[in-house]
C-alpha cells in the first residue's frame, strides 16, 4: 500500500512538472513569458555540435553510396548489422563482368586473338573487383565506423543532456514566473526557495552539457585521422587499378582491333588499341610502346624493293574489295606499291591480291 501511494505521488509530481514546463514553453512562444538565454559560449558549442552532426550524417551516407551503389544491398547490410550477423558474401560488379568475359573468351577459343583478349580482360576485372572489396572493408572499418559511432554514441549523449538542459531551463523560468506572481509572504518564501533550487540544477546541467560539447573539438581531430585513412585507402585502390590496367594494356598490345571502313576511301591500317583514358606520363609512354610492339622488321617491309614473304600474325577481315582477308599463321607474298599509304602493303595469295595492313605481318627471311 505504501509503495502504491509513493508511485501515485511520484506520477502526480511528474505530471505537475510536465504541465508546468508545457505552460512555460507555450507562453514563451506567445511572447507572454521571459526566457533565460544561454551564454554565448554555450550557444556556439551547441551550434557547432549540431553542424557536426548534420555534416557527419551526410558524409557518412554518401560514402556508403559511393562504396555500395546498390540500395538493396545497403539495406541488407544494415539489417545484418542490426542483427549482429555477418552479411553473406556476394560477387561485385567488376568480378561479375570479369567472369562473363572469361566465359565468353573460353567459348570463343583461348587460341583466338579476341578470345584470349577477353580472358585477359576478365582476369583483370576480377583483380579490380578484389581491390574494390578491400577498399570497402578498409573504408568501413577506418572511416564509416568512427563516424557512425559518433552519431549513435557521442551525439546521442549530447542530445540527451541538451534536452535535459532545456527542461531545467523551463523549470527555472517557471519558478521565476511563480515568484513574480506570489503575493503572500509564505508563498513568496516558498517560491524563492524553489527558484534557488531550480537555478542550481540549471547551472549544474549547463556545466555538464558544456563539458560534453567541448569534446567536439576532439571529435573533429579524430575524424581528421579517419579521413586520412580513407584517402590512403582510396589512393591504394586507384593505384592498384591503374597498375592492373597498365599491365593489361601491355598484354593487349599484341591483340590489334580492326577499324573497318564502309566505303572505298583509303583507310588507316589497324593498330593495337591503347586506352586513351589512362592518366599520367607513364600511360603515355605505355601507349607509345604498344604501337611499337608490332614486328620489329616492319620497317624492312616498307623499304624493301620487290616482293617478300610474310607470315600473318592475326586474322583480318577485308573492309572492301581493295583489301585482302588474312588468316593467322598463313604465309603470303607482299610488296610495296608507289603512292600507297605507308601503313599498307600489297598482299598476294595465289590468284587473290589486295591491300593488307603491315601491323598484321611478320617479314620472313
Amino acid at each position: 500500500m505504501n509503495i502504491m501511494d509513493f508511485n501515485v505521488k511520484k506520477l502526480a509530481a511528474d505530471a505537475g512538472t510536465f504541465l508546468s514546463r508545457a505552460v512555460q514553453f507555450t507562453e514563451e512562444k506567445l511572447g507572454q513569458a521571459e526566457k533565460t538565454e544561454l551564454d554565448a559560449h554555450l550557444e556556439n558549442l551547441l551550434s557547432k555540435a549540431e553542424c557536426t552532426k548534420i555534416w557527419t550524417e551526410k558524409i557518412m551516407k554518401q560514402t556508403e553510396v559511393l562504396l555500395q551503389p546498390n540500395p538493396n544491398a545497403r539495406i541488407e547490410e544494415f539489417v545484418y548489422e542490426k542483427l549482429d550477423r555477418k552479411a553473406p558474401s556476394r560477387i561485385n560488379n567488376p568480378e561479375l563482368l570479369g567472369q562473363y568475359m572469361i566465359d565468353a573468351g573460353t567459348e570463343f577459343g583461348p587460341g583466338t586473338a579476341y578470345g584470349n583478349a577477353l580472358i585477359k580482360c576478365g582476369e583483370t576485372q576480377k583483380r579490380i573487383g578484389t581491390a574494390d572489396r578491400e577498399l570497402i572493408q578498409t573504408s568501413a572499418l577506418n572511416f564509416l565506423t568512427p563516424l557512425r559511432n559518433f552519431i549513435e554514441g557521442d551525439y546521442k549523449t549530447i542530445a540527451k543532456e541538451r534536452k535535459l538542459l532545456q527542461n531545467k531551463r523551463l523549470d527555472l523560468d517557471a519558478a521565476k514566473t511563480r515568484l513574480k506572481k506570489a503575493k503572500a509572504a509564505e508563498t513568496r518564501a516558498s517560491s524563492e526557495q524553489e527558484l534557488r533550487i531550480t537555478q542550481s540544477e540549471f547551472d549544474r546541467q549547463a556545466e555538464i552539457t558544456r563539458l560534453l560539447l567541448e569534446g567536439i573539438s576532439s571529435t573533429h581531430a579524430h575524424h581528421l585521422r579517419c579521413l586520412n585513412d580513407f584517402v590512403e585507402a582510396q589512393m591504394t585502390y586507384y593505384a592498384q587499378c591503374y597498375q592492373y590496367m597498365l599491365d593489361l594494356q601491355k598484354q593487349l598490345g599484341s591483340f590489334p582491333s580492326s577499324y573497318h571502313s564502309n566505303n572505298n576511301q583509303t583507310s588507316v591500317a589497324p593498330v593495337p588499341s591503347a586506352s586513351s583514358n589512362v592518366i599520367g606520363s607513364s600511360a603515355l609512354t605505355s601507349t607509345s610502346s604498344l604501337v611499337i610492339t608490332s614486328p620489329s622488321n616492319l620497317t624492312d617491309l616498307k623499304e624493301c624493293s620487290g616482293s617478300r614473304r610474310a607470315r600473318v600474325l592475326y586474322d583480318y577481315d577485308a573492309a572492301n574489295s581493295t583489301e585482302l582477308s588474312l588468316l593467322a599463321d598463313e604465309v603470303i607474298t607482299v610488296f610495296s606499291v608507289v603512292g600507297m599509304d605507308s601503313d599498307w602493303l600489297m598482299g598476294e595469295r595465289g590468284n587473290q591480291k589486295g591491300r593488307v595492313p603491315i601491323t598484321y605481318l611478320e617479314l620472313l627471311n
